[in-house]
């Protein structure tokens, strides 16, 4: 679990969930938030094998849009990217930007925070 940072919480409470009474709030909330604040695309890598992505620790990817919001929750959120001359969903924690604007960084900061404290759960 990583140490709580007062700049990230803060985003978090005052700009994303701030006037979310549910579930289902800070998941649009989340999703609204990281729709405007990541500019596609960017390049990312890979930080985690998960079970339901191909990708591997390491490999490099461009992130190309959120993918379906009725497809993302509050614990996690799903980005397109370019796979095989095709398009695929995968986890937004499982990635890390590389080289991406200040914007996308925070906004992918946060969400890494959120996940990691177990806040979406």
């Amino acid at each position: 679990m990583t140490k709580k940072q007062a700049a990230i919480e803060a985003r978090i409470t005052m700009e994303i969930i701030v006037d979310c009474y549910d579930d289902d709030e800070q998941t649009t909330g989340w999703y609204c938030y990281l729709e405007q604040a990541l500019h596609f695309p960017f390049k990312a890598q890979a930080i985690e094998k998960r079970r339901h992505s191909p990708l591997t620790v390491g490999q490099v990817i461009e992130v190309i849009g959120m993918g379906n919001q009725d497809d993302c929750h509050l614990n996690e959120m799903w980005v397109d990217i370019c796979w095989q001359s095709d398009t695929l969903n995968v986890p937004l924690a499982q990635l890390k930007p590389i080289k991406a604007d200040k914007s996308t960084t925070e906004a992918m900061d946060a969400w890494h925070y959120w996940v990691e404290q177990g806040l979406g759960n």
